[in-house]
């Protein structure tokens, strides 16, 4: 077993990455004490994982709550739902949820942690690589609007995060593929060795190499720890380069039907759509977005978006949460490795980007 800490202060907490870490009693003991534990998961992960976990539970009071699976789901009602399996079971303010599944999974069961009497304590257990890599850490919880995605939530930090490897030896490789994408955004915004790590190691990545695996897990989270030590609730900018792909990438979800495209799907798009503008304003070199573009289609990830029509496009872009003042802020790239936070971009560029990308208006 590997850990790392994300120093938050008071609000600190530990990740444990390795295999067979669900099962483990006494690693559970020291993440959740005695107290009583509610264990959130969904319809496709609870046959699978949800066994190994409840065999290292013991006799603590527990109770189970599944939600349908998929990103359609990260709804109101999904999240009342989870509200009332906490009344149900009478638990009080020193119980533990704990996210046992993908990020819908923890975003879900974060959220209702948060609000429920004012805040409880929750463990995000993640299965996928992308909630290995991304989503698990860092206390971003919420739900999705019909108006965009993520706009109603909170930040509310795990207490632990326990990614269990041998998890992602049931991860559809569509999924491994959209976790892929999470990874490849670390090595752009903070590491460019990371990044041609990944281009060397892509391959034993897609054959779920446990050895590659731990170890994009691991400096995947070590980055992104170090990023939200420094500015945990996204007031400066530099959390924001955590988003880099996301503000185009959550209008392509939310234009096309939340779940039909893969949240790291949509990334990887946007993420191919921010290195081009940064081409269009002199920042990155043809070659680079070239790079950029070969790894993303190595991973089998798309790069191009849905023809969504440029006035449709920046209309979602608008409901990012990184909007201040009317103003649509980017990450972009000043070079490989090196993300900045910003809206010192030329509109024109941007648009013309779009018109060529996803089209002058919707077909």
């Amino acid at each position: 077993m590997d850990s790392l800490r994300i120093e938050l202060g008071e609000r600190a907490y530990p990740i444990y990455i390795g295999p067979r870490l669900l099962g483990d009693a006494g690693l559970l003991e020291r993440v959740l004490g005695r107290r009583d534990v509610l264990v959130v998961s969904n319809e496709t992960v609870a046959p699978l994982w949800l066994g190994r976990l409840r065999s290292g539970l013991g006799t603590r009071r527990l109770a189970q709550h599944l939600l349908p699976d998929g990103e359609q789901y990260k709804t109101m009602e999904a999240f009342s739902a989870v509200l009332d399996a906490l009344v149900n079971a009478r638990f009080n303010r020193d119980c533990v949820v704990v996210a046992l599944g993908g990020g819908v999974v923890g975003d879900i069961a974060g959220f209702a942690a948060a609000c429920y009497q004012r805040g409880v304590d929750f463990v995000q257990m993640p299965t996928t690589l992308l909630a290995q890599v991304d989503s698990s850490v860092g206390g971003k919880t919420g739900i999705n609007h019909s108006g965009g995605k993520n706009l109603i939530g909170a930040f509310h930090q795990p207490i632990a995060v326990v990614a269990d490897t041998d998890a992602l030896s049931t991860l559809p490789q569509r999924e491994l593929r959209a976790g892929l994408a999470e990874v490849i955004k670390y090595g752009l915004i903070r590491d460019e060795p990371f990044l041609g790590w990944l281009e060397s190691s892509l391959d034993a990545l897609l054959a779920r190499d446990p050895a590659a695996l731990a170890q994009a897990i691991r400096r995947s989270c070590e980055i992104k720890a170090e990023i939200v030590a420094l500015d945990e609730r996204e007031t400066g900018a530099t959390r924001a380069l955590l988003n880099l792909g996301h503000t185009f990438g959550h209008a392509i979800e939310t234009a096309a039907g939340y779940g039909a495209w893969l949240h790291g799907e949509a990334v990887a798009t946007g993420m191919l759509l921010a290195a081009e503008l940064s081409q269009r304003l002199g920042w990155l070199g043809v070659a680079e977005v070239d790079r950029i573009r070969a790894l993303l289609v190595r991973a089998g990830l798309p790069t191009d978006p849905p023809r969504l029509g440029r006035t449709r496009m920046l209309q979602l872009m608008r409901m990012d949460k990184k909007v201040r003042e009317g103003q649509l802020r980017l990450v972009l790239l000043k070079r490989l490795g090196n993300a900045v936070f910003t809206a010192d971009y030329s509109a024109d560029e941007l648009e013309l980007l779009l018109k060529a990308r996803v089209g002058e208006a919707a077909p």
